[in-house]
C-alpha cells in the first residue's frame, strides 16, 4: 500500500524545545501549497506504544515516522505528513504524529497538556493509542479529557462554563478512535463475545458508587462519552512473536507479520480512509491546507505560549480576517479573468459590456460567498463590491478608448475621398455646396457600420464640428445660391448640428441610466446571494444544535439505562436549554433574517455611488 506523497518525508510541524512550542516555517510553506480540503488525523498516546507504526501504515510507508526499540520516547513535538487522500479525490490527508505523553524527563507536566490540546484543536479524527487493554488504568491515561474545559474555551465570552459546555463544545469535538496494541484478552463480556466497539462502550460504562475514588474514576468516562459523540475501537494482536523482529519492526516485510495483525491493520486504515472527515470549524467552515490550517496552527501555538487558553471562537475570527481578504482577492481576480476572456473591445453597445459584467460579477460574488465566513459587518463583501465596481469602470474606460481609437482610424479612412475633394477644390464651383452635402451624406452612410463601439457618435460629431467652418465657407462661396438660399442653408446646418448635439446628450443620459441600472442590478445580486448565504448559515446552525441535542439525549438515555437516574436528570437542564434554543431560532428565523439584511443593505449601498446619488435626489 503506497501513495504518491505531496512530501518526500514527514516534517516537524510544531517543535517542542525546552518545553516551548515553536511553529516550523518550512511546514507552513508546505501547507500553504495545499488548496484542497484537509482530512486531519492525529495519533496520540503514551510514548513507545506503537502509534508511529500506525501512522506510517496510514501513509503507505514503513519507515517515515521514526520508531524506536528502546524505552526512550522517539517522537518529539508534532510531526506532519501530507498525502493525497487514498479514497477521496481532491482531498488531502494530513497525518499528525504527536509526541508521546508521559515522558518522565519532562520538568513541566503542563507541556503534555499543551500537546494534547493542540492535537485536539487541529485534528478532525483523534486516535488515542495505548497498549494491552482498555481498563481503568488506560482510561486514567486520558485524564486530559477531564480538563478540556480548562484547556479550551468555546466562546470568547460565555455566560457560564456550564452553558458553554452544554451548547458549544460538542459542536466542535471530533471523531474518537481508540486503539489498543498487543491486545491479548478475549473480546467477551460475561462469557459472551462482543465487538471491539462494544468492548469500548462497556469500558466506558460508569461504575456505581458514591465515594470520591469511584467518582474520579467515572469522570474520564463521562467526559469521553460527552465530548466524543462518534467513537470507534480497534484492538491489535502482537505484530509478531519474534522479539528480534519486534525490535526492528519498521523494516519487517508485511508478509512476516501475524495474519490477524495484518487484518486488523487493514481494517483500521480502511476505516480511517472511509470515515475520517474533513477538518471543519463551527457552522461547517471547511479547512483547507493553504493558509487556513497553517493559520490555526500559528494562532493556537501563540495563544498557548502566551499562557492564555485557546478559544475556538477567537480562532475562527482570526482565520476569518485572513481568509475573507483572500476570498475578496480570489473573487476579484476571477472577475478580471472572466471579463478579459469574454470581452472583445470595443463592444457594440454599453449594454453589451454591462451584461457581460453582470454575468462575471455573479460568478465572483458566488465564489466570495463560498470562501468567506463570519463577515458579520459585511466589510469584506463591501470591499469586493468596491473592487469590482472599480474594475468595471476600468473596463469601460478601456472599451471607450478602444472604440475611439477604432472610430478615429475608420473615420480617417472613410473621410479620405471627402478631404481630397475639398483639397482639390471640387466644391469651389457653382453648385459646390450641394455637391458637398451629397459627399458628406455618403461619408456618413459609409461610417454607419457596426462594432465601432460606444464612442461612434461622439467621434462623428466631433469630426462634423471640425468640418462646420469648411462647410460654411463652401456655402458662402457658392455663386449658384442666392443670399436668402445661403441663409436658409446656414440655418438648416445649425439646426442639424443642434439636433445632433441634443441626440448626443440623450445618448449620454441613456448611458448614465444604464450605468445606474447596472449598479442597481449589482446591489440586488449581492443582496440575493447574501440572503441565500444567511439562509444556509441558519440551517447549518440548526443542524448543529439538533445534532448536539440528539447526542445529549443519547447520553441521558445511556445514564438512565445504566442506573444513574440522578445524573440523567441533571442533564435535563442542558437538554431543555438546547431544545428551547432550537425552537427560538426556528421561531425568530425570519425576523433575524430580515434584521441581518436590513443591517447589510446600507453598508453595501455605500459601494455604489450612483445609487447613493439617486437616493439623495429622491429624498430631496
Amino acid at each position: 500500500m503506497a501513495f504518491k506523497s505531496i512530501m518526500e518525508a514527514p516534517i516537524c510541524l510544531i517543535e517542542n524545545l525546552k518545553e516551548q512550542l515553536t511553529v516550523n516555517s518550512k511546514a507552513l510553506k508546505i501547507l500553504d501549497k495545499i488548496s484542497q480540503p484537509a482530512v486531519v488525523v492525529a495519533i496520540i498516546g503514551l510514548y513507545h506504544a506503537g502509534k508511529s507504526y500506525l501512522m506510517n501504515y496510514l501513509a503507505g510507508q514503513n519507515h517515515s515516522f521514526c520508531l524506536g526499540p528502546t524505552v526512550r520516547s522517539v517522537t518529539k513535538s508534532i510531526w506532519m505528513w501530507c498525502i493525497p487522500h487514498p479514497s477521496k479525490p481532491n482531498h488531502t490527508l494530513v497525518l499528525l504524529d504527536i509526541e508521546g505523553l508521559g515522558n518522565v524527563k519532562k520538568a513541566d507536566p503542563k507541556n503534555d497538556s499543551s500537546i494534547f490540546t493542540l492535537a485536539m484543536l487541529l485534528s478532525s479524527t483523534f486516535v488515542y493509542n495505548s497498549m494491552k487493554t482498555i481498563d481503568h488504568q488506560a482510561l486514567e491515561q486520558l485524564h486530559y479529557v477531564t480538563e478540556l474545559r480548562e484547556l479550551i474555551r468555546a466562546k470568547s465570552s460565555s455566560r457560564s462554563a456550564e452553558v458553554e459546555d452544554s451548547t458549544e463544545f460538542v459542536s466542535f469535538f471530533l471523531d474518537f478512535v481508540r486503539t489498543a496494541q498487543d491486545f491479548t484478552l478475549e473480546l467477551e463480556i460475561e462469557g459472551s463475545p462482543v465487538t471491539e466497539d462494544e468492548y469500548l462502550e462497556d469500558a466506558l460504562k460508569l461504575i456505581p458508587g458514591g465515594n470520591p475514588k469511584i467518582q474520579n474514576s467515572n469522570l474520564s468516562r463521562e467526559c469521553i462519552k460527552h465530548f466524543f459523540p462518534k467513537r470507534k475501537c480497534f484492538v491489535f494482536d502482537q505484530p509478531t512473536s519474534d522479539n528480534n523482529l519486534l525490535h526492528q519492526i519498521e523494516g519487517v516485510l508485511e508478509e512476516k507479520l501475524d495474519c490477524n495483525f495484518q487484518v486488523k491493520l487493514k481494517n483500521f486504515c480502511s476505516y480511517i480512509f472511509s470515515h475520517a472527515k474533513i477538518k471543519t470549524l463551527r457552522e461547517g467552515i471547511v479547512i483547507n491546507g493553504n493558509r487556513e490550517l497553517g493559520t490555526l496552527v500559528e494562532t493556537y501555538v501563540d495563544t498557548i505560549n502566551s499562557g492564555a487558553v485557546p478559544c475556538l471562537e477567537d480562532a475562527v475570527t482570526t482565520l476569518a480576517q485572513c481568509e475573507n481578504s483572500v476570498a475578496v482577492q480570489k473573487a476579484a481576480d476571477h472577475y478580471s479573468k472572466q471579463m478579459a476572456q469574454c470581452m472583445r473591445f470595443p463592444t457594440d453597445t454599453l449594454q453589451e459590456l454591462l451584461d457581460m459584467h453582470a454575468a462575471c460579477e455573479r460568478e465572483a460574488i458566488a465564489l466570495f460567498m463560498e470562501h468567506s465566513f463570519k463577515d458579520d459587518k459585511r466589510e469584506f463583501q463591501k470591499n469586493l463590491m468596491e473592487t469590482i465596481e472599480k474594475k468595471k469602470e476600468d473596463f469601460m474606460i478601456q472599451n471607450e478608448e478602444a472604440s475611439e481609437k477604432y472610430c478615429q482610424a475608420e473615420l480617417k479612412k472613410i473621410s479620405e475621398p471627402l478631404m481630397e475633394s475639398i483639397s482639390r477644390g471640387t466644391f469651389s464651383v457653382p453648385g459646390g455646396h450641394s455637391l458637398y452635402l451629397e459627399a458628406k451624406k455618403k461619408f456618413e452612410q459609409n461610417y454607419a457600420v457596426p462594432r465601432k463601439g460606444v464612442k461612434a457618435n461622439e467621434v462623428l460629431q466631433s469630426f462634423l464640428q471640425c468640418q462646420a467652418p469648411i462647410e460654411e465657407s463652401i456655402l458662402q462661396s457658392d455663386r449658384a445660391l442666392s443670399d436668402s438660399e445661403k441663409a436658409k442653408a446656414a440655418m438648416q446646418a445649425k439646426k442639424e448640428a443642434a439636433e445632433k448635439k441634443q441626440e448626443l446628450l440623450k445618448i449620454k443620459n441613456q448611458e448614465q441610466q444604464k450605468k445606474m441600472k447596472a449598479q442597481e442590478r449589482s446591489f440586488n445580486e449581492n443582496m440575493e446571494q447574501l440572503k441565500q448565504k444567511i439562509e444556509r448559515e441558519i440551517e447549518n446552525f440548526l443542524r448543529e444544535q439538533e445534532k448536539m441535542l440528539e447526542h445529549k439525549q443519547k447520553v441521558q438515555k445511556e445514564l438512565l439505562n445504566e442506573g444513574f437516574e440522578k445524573k440523567s436528570e441533571m442533564l435535563n437542564k442542558d437538554v431543555n436549554q438546547l431544545r428551547e434554543k432550537i425552537e427560538t431560532t426556528k421561531k425568530n428565523k425570519n425576523s433575524w433574517f430580515s434584521k441581518a439584511l436590513d443591517t447589510a443593505s446600507p453598508i453595501l449601498l455605500e459601494a455604489l455611488p450612483l445609487l447613493i446619488i439617486a437616493a439623495i435626489k429622491l429624498i430631496r
